[in-house]
């Protein structure tokens, strides 16, 4: 099995609703997104995908978060912003938004980071 894995960073302001503590108070993050996909084959060229493309997808989605209040913002205006809702929001839309992968390549998770010693994966 083929893993390739790109990351990227963006910052940002939350609330966690209905959170007891601090965390349900608007607070910021630089947050940190991995990404990992797999797969048992190659493309024509030895690529499981591009990293440009990857890289492309995923900054699309980081640009529609970066330096917003991610409470405003669909899907989170209802769903709780945590870092584990944030990781399936990923993984939900890079899965939409990916496309020509070789044959049984797939999103295999993502990984937010909140801070450079807390975070949250997701993969179904």
């Amino acid at each position: 099995m083929f893993q390739v894995s790109v990351e990227d960073t963006f910052s940002s302001g939350h609330a966690l609703r209905g959170y007891k503590g601090k965390c349900e108070n608007p607070h910021g993050h630089n947050y940190r997104v991995q990404v990992t996909l797999e797969g048992p084959e190659l493309d024509n060229i030895g690529l499981l995908i591009d990293f440009t493309q990857l890289k492309h997808v995923m900054r699309g989605l980081i640009a529609r978060l970066d330096h917003q209040f991610i409470n405003d913002l669909e899907p989170f205006t209802t769903v709780n912003p945590s870092a584990e809702n944030l990781a399936k929001y990923f993984y939900d839309n890079l899965t939409t938004e990916l496309s020509g992968l070789p044959p049984g390549a797939k999103l295999k998770d993502v990984v937010i980071w909140e801070t450079d010693t807390a975070m949250a994966r997701y993969n179904p």
